[in-house]
């Protein structure tokens, strides 16, 4: 069968996406990518908030504004319904969707939609089988569940600015909102789980996602330091609290990244450099001993590699199997030839003819490939479409709900 005829892995799985900014919404990007049909919701008054998170915007041909390049990060392959939650209406537009969806993706603070009956309790009733995913904060329980939860924030309570930057400077946030992406990455993981029992089962749940559980979990091989040794880690810049030498290093030109991982690689390496003598001393000769005296390692290698310029290492390392890499600006990544091999940036179509940049996920399939067919969508592009559909199905449930008729499913087997 030809690749481009195969279907994406989720198709035929609906998810509504009650979600804005970063950590719903790109749970709901990776799902249609995946194949999914997400339905996002937005208020009718200006839609998602990311949506004015500019400059740059995205223009169409004839100058007009199709929001932020924020927003189009994170709402590629959805249609978008406008709906009014705060209104009976709307109220009872998600009641309809959410009972012939597979999946419900919100990101209210704890409560948010209950006032509405928009709760995981009121929505279970009409559909047993809704994967109902709520991304907070703080979780659904503990002190601090009722309180807003911020990227920025739960990267600095989680511990992980306080390993993060030089020792002597301040402690840094990631360049990019880390805390929601990995929260939205998890919260793929858990409604695709969840979504197995319940075609299982037959039985939804309600999946809670906490951007400061997730934060403090991902903090990996540092938490494990703390909990065998009881000492907090520090902030080491570029430096590797368990290896060295595994950081940044400066060269003629600019700074390239030395990734040594064993003994053998640091011996070949003082050899590039001239220095056999270093990996020959007991001193330096294991990780361990590296690791306890990584200043002097640092200070006897980068007096050899200022010599080299950042070609020459680099190819030299390359050629002697030893670890290295460039660091590239975001231009340089998007010109770098792997990427270009592994087609990392798309372009989408707008209805309009619009083209609209992006990059497409790092998820590669063999048989069941994901589908880029839209951009973001604009406010309520979608709305009619969508309710048109809603209708349809709704009619077609009901006439075979009619005395006499034959029941679809299981039971009618």
């Amino acid at each position: 069968m030809d690749i481009a005829s195969k279907k994406p892995p989720l198709a035929g799985i609906r998810v509504l996406e009650l979600a804005r900014v970063l950590a719903g919404p790109w749970a709901g990007q990776m799902l249609a990518d995946m194949g999914a049909d997400v339905i996002k919701v937005e208020n009718p008054e200006g839609g998602d908030d990311t949506r004015a998170w500019g400059p740059p915007f995205v223009e169409s041909a004839d100058g007009e504004n199709l929001s932020a390049a924020y927003y189009h990060s994170t709402n590629r392959g959805k249609r978008s319904i406008a709906v009014d939650l705060k209104t009976e209406e709307g109220q009872a537009i998600i009641r309809r969707l959410a009972a012939q969806s597979d999946v419900l993706i919100e990101n209210f603070k704890l409560g948010g939609l209950k006032k509405y009956g928009l709760d995981y309790e009121s929505l279970k009733k009409v559909n047993p089988k809704l994967v109902y995913c709520s991304i907070t904060g703080f979780g659904q329980d503990g002190p601090y569940a009722s309180l807003a939860g911020y990227d920025y924030i739960v990267q600095g309570m989680s511990g992980f600015m306080s390993i993060t930057g030089e020792p002597e400077g301040q402690p840094m946030k990631a360049g990019v909102a880390i805390a929601d992406i990995f929260t939205g990455i998890y919260a793929v993981t858990a409604i695709q789980g969840a979504l197995i029992h319940a075609m299982k089962t037959g039985e939804g749940q309600q999946v809670d996602m906490a951007l400061l559980d997730v934060m403090s979990s991902v903090l990996a091989n540092q938490n494990m330091n703390y909990l065998i040794s009881g000492i907090s880690p520090v902030k080491l810049g570029n430096a590797h609290p368990n290896i060295s030498p595994y950081e940044v290093i400066p060269v003629h030109d600019g700074h390239i990244i030395l990734a040594v991982g064993n003994d053998g690689q640091f011996r070949r390496f003082c050899r590039i450099l001239g220095i056999e003598r270093v990996a020959d001393a007991e001193r330096y000769a294991t990780n361990k001993a590296r690791v306890a005296h990584r200043i002097e390692v640092r200070s006897l290698l980068t007096a050899e590699t200022t010599k080299w310029t950042k070609a020459d290492l680099l190819a030299a390392c390359g050629e002697n199997a030893v670890p290295v890499g460039p660091i590239n600006s975001i231009g340089e990544m998007f010109e770098d030839p792997q990427v270009k091999a592994r087609g990392l940036r798309i372009d989408l179509e707008a209805a309009d003819g619009t083209i609209i940049p992006g990059v497409r996920s790092p998820i590669v399939l063999s048989e069941t490939p994901l589908a880029y067919h839209r951009p973001s969508p604009k406010v309520g592009e979608h709305t009619d479409e969508i309710l048109a559909e809603l209708n349809a199905i709704e009619e077609e449930s009901n006439r075979w709900k009619e005395p006499g008729k034959p029941q679809k499913g299981p039971a009618a087997s």
